[in-house]
Parts: structure tokens; sequence; C-alpha cells
């Protein structure tokens, strides 16, 4: 699919549910089950690669995961890049030349970080730079991720609104604030910034039809679902030590 087909999805009344998946194959399934378009999950790929989340992964690793699931399917896929995998604003523009020569639609790039395993909130000037560097060479889908409330900002809300005119400036086509629930928020922040918004699914969410009354455009749930399978496949591999048999 198109990058503009791909923008498109983020044009309609209900938000666009992203399938964030790991390999080909959890990405065949959701192109199965009837996804419209793809996320990959950084944390679920370090994962399953032996890392822990927070750009531990190599640029050519990820790359080496996404292209197998850009093969797999027919649908668009977007690239969650974390925070670029450089500081250098050139060097990610050609990562993600990389990814959209074969044939990724979007990125997701964020002004956080993690330093000795705690998430902290970067620089909104190196996510402008890279966002501009980007663009200079390749047309993609920037969705700007800013991480004001995973970082518990003290004023998140404002923050969020002034990094993402920050970021919208800069050339970027979406933005994702991670951990914003409450509705009032979402809803001021759809007014004040002039692009589709994408949320992070959590317990606490407002549901999918308020969320779309409310003026959000796209939902996703990083690692949550392959977290969960974790669990069962934890679960099933100690009942099968205890009892070999394969489950029915």
């Amino acid at each position: 699919m198109s990058l503009s087909s791909f923008k498109n999805l983020h044009k309609q009344s209900s938000p666009l549910i992203l399938g964030n998946v790991w390999d080909a194959h959890s990405a065949k399934i959701a192109e199965k089950c009837g996804f419209k378009a793809l996320g990959s999950s950084s944390h679920a790929i370090a994962n399953i690669l032996g890392y822990e989340d927070g750009e531990n992964i190599s640029f050519d690793e990820l790359f080496f995961v996404v292209q197998r699931i850009v093969k797999s399917v027919e649908i668009p896929v977007s690239v969650d890049l974390e925070a670029g995998y450089s500081d250098d604003p050139q060097q990610v523009a050609q990562y993600v030349k990389k990814l959209t020569d074969i044939g990724v639609v979007g990125i997701n790039l964020e002004d956080g970080k993690v330093e000795g395993g705690k998430r902290i909130l970067g620089s909104s000037t190196l996510l402008v730079d890279k966002i501009q560097a980007i663009k200079e060479v390749t047309d993609v889908f920037i969705n700007a991720r800013t991480d004001t409330y995973v970082t518990q900002h003290q004023d998140s809300l404002a923050e969020s609104i002034k990094r993402s005119s920050l970021y919208m400036q800069a050339g970027a086509d979406g933005i994702f604030v991670p951990l914003i629930e409450l509705k009032e928020d979402i809803k001021q922040l759809t007014q004040e910034i002039g692009l589709p918004l994408n949320v992070f699914l959590t317990p606490n969410l407002p549901n999918l039809e308020v969320l779309g009354k409310i003026g959000v455009k796209r939902i996703s749930h990083g690692a949550k679902l392959y977290e969960w399978l974790t669990k069962k496949a934890e679960k099933a591999l100690s009942e099968y030590l205890e009892n070999p048999k394969i489950p029915e």
C-alpha cells in the first residue's frame, strides 16, 4: 500500500487500530485477522533477540526483522525506530532511507531515551533536527512521539502541546503521546495540534467511540499483546514440563 493510502487511514472518523507485531509470523496473523496497517514493536523485537528495550538492539538487527515483516504482508508497515539509534540527525535520516527503500511507509521517532535503565525526556531540538533531516532524504509518515507523560513531566499537557507544535513545524505527519489518558487532556491536545493523534492503549483510556469523537486518529498497543502471549507461553511450557503432552 502506498504512503498516501497509509495517510488516508489517519483521516477516518474512527481511529486506525494499528497491529503491533514483532516478526513475519505475527505480521501474517495480524493481516489475516483484518488489520489495515501494522507497526513494529521495538520492545518486542528487542526481547525476541535477547535484548532489553531501550535501543539495546542495533539498527542492522532491527532492519533484518523489519525486512522480513515487510516482505510477508501486503498491508502498510510502520517501524518503531525509538530515538533513531543515533544522535546524529544525518545518520538517522540514512537509517530511515534504508527502511523506505524496502517499502516501509511510516516510522515512530521519540524524544525520550533510556539511560541507566530509566526513561528520561530528551531534547525537543534534537528531535526537530532529526525530523528535518529525514524529510530531506525520503518521504515517510513520521509519527513524532513525545514522552512527556511517560516521564511524568510536571506539566505534561502543556509540554506535550509545546513539543508537538515544534515537531509539526519540522515536518512530522502525526503525534504520538503514550500514557495520555484523561479525556479532557486528549481533547485539548487534538484541538491545539493540527496533526493526527496516536494514543497508547491502557486500561484507563476512554473507549473507542469516545476517542473517535474527541479527535484521536490512531491507537497502538506496543508490546502489550506480545507480553501477554509470552506469559501464556511460560504457563504452557511449565505445564508441559510437569505433564508432557500437547494441549488441545
